[in-house]
């Protein structure tokens, strides 16, 4: 069965290498105290430990957050947005919220370029979290009618008289059905149900003197459908589940590992559970097929899995590099947080690697050592961290930290060439 549940055992057991994996692909890399949780506690404490951390830690992170996050808002400042998400993808006690975050954010991609409302882009980012691991069904409901994708997609030029079809067309296309599974006639249809969606002071409005209460035909279904009976309606499709399974694997999964049938077989679970997306990843992360060995290390890195996992498994967390800075460091490398390039969102894998953005890369390891990712520049001592945890050599320790299989020989001990090197090394660029 593709989603029987893993069991540690001599031919895979639970070591450095499985624990590495399963916080490279639930959130970012480990840090040394992380995999040494993991090896003592086990796979269950730390599995649950990924999947529910401890709830009084997520709450005083969130009130320092909001305060951020409001901050950012009232100076209506885009970069100070940026910065605040990095902020929290370094220092968040909950990763694989902020990972399915991400997500969403590229599934329901949509950017600031043309919303132009920080505010808007705050509360949709702040609704894909609140969301990211319930249902799908509540998820949908509240960001096609937030004002960011309203705007984003023209719908208050969708009127009666004159239906646009940009919400129409992506709401199937992009972020329910996909492609292939509904009809010209569908987007139409679907267009007249939506119409009477606008915003006004920034908040959805449905105006009833423009929506077309007349009957439409859509999906093999006919009724006098509003936009919400058409949410409803596509959430019922065996296809909607389909992408949300399929969404999910891009995430968890290497290219080739899973065959079609292996993401059929997860879309009947999320059709059987009211397309609970928790649960449908906790299936993920429980199973034989996450943990096999051609699953392990075989996806490149988004810039945000790169760049975030290097920091925290560097421990800077109490003394973060500028997120301001980083900000642009994501921007070069291809992901620009608020600002996906199209409707369809970030291409991934083997398309985040190029000749601009692996030189980004390696500036950003070099800066980070040397310590120009900092206002006030500050180099990162690099016999500390070794120190702290019982090395007597700093290679060997930053060898095995970012490794998966084996410590590789380093030469020299303590010096920041050894470890901009590691950082930049094909092995830590994959996930």
């Amino acid at each position: 069965m593709s989603w029987s549940r893993w069991q540690p055992s001599k031919a895979q057991p639970w070591d450095h290498r499985r624990i590495t994996h399963l916080w490279r692909r639930a959130g970012f890399a480990p840090d040394w105290g992380m995999i040494q949780n993991g090896l003592r506690e086990g796979f269950e404490p730390t599995l649950e430990r990924v999947l529910h951390p401890d709830s009084s830690t997520v709450e005083a992170f969130e009130e320092l957050s909001q305060t951020i996050g409001e901050a950012a808002v009232g100076a209506e400042s885009a970069d100070r947005l940026r910065a605040w998400w990095i902020f929290r993808m370094i220092v968040t006690p909950y990763p694989l919220q902020e990972r399915m975050t991400l997500l969403w954010h590229n599934h329901f991609a949509t950017s600031n370029d043309k919303v132009n409302d920080i505010a808007a882009m705050y509360e949709q980012n702040q609704l894909l979290r609140e969301h990211s691991l319930g249902p799908f069904g509540p998820l949908l409901h509240a960001v096609i009618k937030h004002p960011a994708m309203l705007k984003w997609l023209d719908a208050e030029s969708n009127r009666k008289a004159h239906p646009n079809e940009n919400l129409a067309r992506e709401l199937l296309e992009l972020f329910t059905l996909g492609e292939g599974h509904y009809s010209e006639r569908d987007v139409t249809e679907a267009a007249r149900c939506l119409t009477g969606w606008t915003v006004h002071s920034r908040k959805f409005l449905f105006h009833q003197e423009t929506h077309d209460a007349g009957s439409k035909h859509l999906l093999g279904a006919t009724g006098r459908f509003n936009g919400d009976q058409l949410l409803d309606l596509l959430l019922l499709k065996p296809s909607t589940a389909w992408r949300i399974a399929w969404r999910l694997c891009r995430m968890f999964f290497g290219e080739n590992v899973l065959d079609e049938p292996e993401i059929d077989s997860l879309a009947e679970l999320l059709i059987h559970n009211q397309l609970n997306v928790g649960l449908a990843v906790e299936t993920i992360l429980r199973s034989e097929r996450f943990y096999a060995d051609e699953n392990i290390g075989c996806r490149v890195a988004s810039p945000a899995e790169y760049m975030i996992g290097t920091v925290r498994a560097l421990e800077l967390g109490n003394r973060p590099p500028s997120t301001l800075l980083l900000a642009e460091r994501f921007h070069e490398q291809g992901q620009d947080l608020f600002h996906p390039p199209t409707v369809f969102g970030w291409e991934e894998g083997r398309q985040w690697i190029n000749t601009r953005t692996i030189l980004a890369r390696q500036a950003f390891a070099h800066d980070l050592v040397g310590g120009a990712l900092y206002q006030a520049r500050r180099p990162f001592d690099t016999a500390l961290l070794p120190a702290r945890h019982g090395f007597e050599t700093a290679g060997q320790f930053y060898s095995r930290l970012f490794s998966r299989v084996r410590p590789r020989s380093t030469h020299d001990g303590a010096s920041a060439e050894t470890l901009v090197r590691l950082i930049c090394d094909t092995e830590n660029q994959l996930v």
